[in-house]
């Protein structure tokens, strides 16, 4: 593993991040977790029992304040009495590759990443004043942003804060968008909307009753529970005037209802209202418990207005966040006891956990997240501006080079196998002399044999090579050779001895080579048969 990481990090670095060529990953196109794109008060508080991750997000500047963290994804605008829904569906996307890329790069001060978790839905989740940084986010009507193919996988996405983007511009509002605005059913909750024609006969113009309409949750006995009653008939009313206890959906369903008795247009939005500080402050969870539904209210002077009616009933909600407003109720993740989120007086628990989420988060930006603008991004601050064809010839360069050291690493390590022994080294030098002076020695030569044809080349020497080659036959055969360290020698003294015989064998041939031609001496081998071999 150790030879190879260098390899494989070098590969994943250099080699051309390019989308498939041949197979598309296919979405359902079927909501997996998270917020549906129809709401009935009540679906709501029953994800907010949920502490699944449901996106991260990284900040160029400042962390904005927890008040301020109200991430759009949906517009509901078409109310039945009970359920709110989109006034018109969305168009279906056909099942494609999700770009989950949003490049790289250092983050301007107004800019922010986020990097959501799979949700099998197109709709993503952005602050007031947004504009798209990554190309693969859109902006689409009510200043919504959806990705170009549902979201199969995590995907990671790039936006710009941008106050002056006029999203909220003075602009009159068009008379069928008016009318959609208005919408509500025929007949049901008389009694607020009694109360709606009492209000706009007293205070007359739309942004007084709409503020009156906020105060009136304010100022009297409302209360933000996770345990709501059920309310089948007439809900408004119902919890309005009766129970006057409901979670964020039941409120802003109530609120919309009644902006639009008075003729005030007005909308509900539903995504995520707050997220927690990761490790080190460094980026936010937003978790699904964080889910939210508020209120977006046309006013003449001032286009779309939010009004959240959880503010008025429980401001720690906004200001800290669900576990501090259910608090005194216990309810908090009152089902899921295994989640850390639940222990937050554990600061330990929480301290691990957050050192695990950040180590998921980065390894999901910067290893999984590593695609391919996110790598021209980066070769872009090398020298030569990279791009993939540059990358593919560098790539190919590399791995040749690899193998190239590769192949030289084993050969090398193969001709050096026998160079650890000094003995086999001897060996190998006795047979390299007989060639030298035109002895044909086999592969695979035995002391014994190497001897035999020293002797008939060399008579001279007959006494030294056996003496050498029985030397040899019990340097590796003998008694010690099964308790001798593979490679290594540990008798310095008899390795002299064999050197010193190798050494007379040597002045030998050179001796007999001066009084023997090369023809004589391969006439003389050819003309003598082998005998036996001294076993030593």
């Amino acid at each position: 593993m150790a030879k190879t990481l260098p390899v494989v990090i070098a590969l994943f670095i250099f080699f051309p991040r390019m989308a498939p060529l041949w197979s598309v990953p296919l979405v359902s196109g079927e909501a997996r977790t998270g917020i549906s794109d129809t709401m009935t008060p009540g679906d709501i508080s029953s994800l907010a029992q949920s502490s699944e991750r449901a996106f991260r997000v990284s900040f160029g500047g400042n962390l904005p304040e927890h008040r301020d963290r109200y991430w759009r994804g949906l517009i509901l605008d078409r109310f039945d009495g009970t359920t709110w829904t989109q006034w018109q569906e969305e168009l279906p996307t056909r099942p494609g590759r999700v770009n989950r890329d949003p490049g790289s790069g250092g983050l301007a001060v107004n800019e922010y990443d986020v990097l959501m978790e799979a949700s099998g839905q197109p709709w993503v989740y952005a602050l007031d004043d947004s504009r798209p940084v990554s190309a693969n986010v859109e902006e689409v009507a009510g200043g919504l942003f959806r990705l170009r193919r549902p979201a199969d996988t995590d995907v990671g996405y790039r936006l710009a804060l941008d106050p002056d983007s006029g999203r909220r511009a003075e602009e009159p509002l068009a008379p069928d968008m008016r009318r959609r605005y208005l919408q509500l059913p025929d007949r049901g909750n008389p009694r607020a909307r009694e109360l709606v024609a009492s209000l706009s006969r007293e205070y007359q113009s739309d942004g007084r009753v709409a503020l009156a309409i906020m105060n009136r949750f304010r100022e009297q006995p409302y209360y933000y529970t996770l345990r709501p009653p059920a309310m089948p008939d007439d809900p408004v009313d119902a919890l309005l005037f009766d129970a006057r206890r409901g979670f964020c959906a039941h409120y802003a369903s109530a609120t919309a209802f009644l902006l639009r008795s008075a003729g005030i247009p007005a909308r509900v939005v539903v995504g995520y209202q707050g997220g927690s500080a990761g490790a080190d402050n460094a980026y936010l969870i937003v978790r699904q418990f964080d889910a939210h539904a508020w209120v977006e209210a046309w006013i003449k002077g001032q286009g779309w207005v939010r009004l959240d009616p959880t503010a008025m009933i429980a401001p720690e909600r906004i200001e800290s966040g669900l576990r501090d407003a259910m608090a005194e109720e216990g309810s908090f993740l009152e089902n899921e006891w295994a989640s850390p989120e639940r222990y937050g007086d554990l600061a330990m628990l929480q301290w691990a956990s957050l050192q695990l989420d950040r180590v998921n988060y980065n390894w999901q930006r910067w290893v999984v997240g590593y695609q391919g603008q996110s790598q021209l991004d980066l070769m872009g601050r090398l020298p030569g501006n990279l791009g993939f064809r540059e990358l593919g010839y560098l790539t190919a360069g590399m791995v040749g080079f690899a193998l190239l050291v590769a192949g030289v690493i084993a050969t090398l390590k193969h001709r050096g196998q026998r160079g650890h022994d000094p003995v086999a080294r001897l060996m190998d030098r006795w047979a390299r002399l007989l060639r030298r002076v035109g002895v044909e020695v086999p592969a695979g030569a035995t002391p014994d044999h190497l001897a035999e044809l020293t002797s008939r080349h060399a008579p001279g020497a007959t006494r030294l090579v056996r003496g050498f080659a029985r030397d040899l036959n019990n340097y590796y055969y003998g008694p010690e050779a099964a308790h001798r360290p593979k490679g290594r020698s540990r008798d310095a003294g008899r390795r002299q001895t064999m050197k010193r015989r190798l050494n007379g064998v040597k002045r030998e041939l050179r001796r007999q080579g001066r009084t023997l031609s090369p023809a004589a001496v391969s006439g003389r081998l050819q003309s003598t048969s082998p005998s036996g071999h001294d076993q030593g």
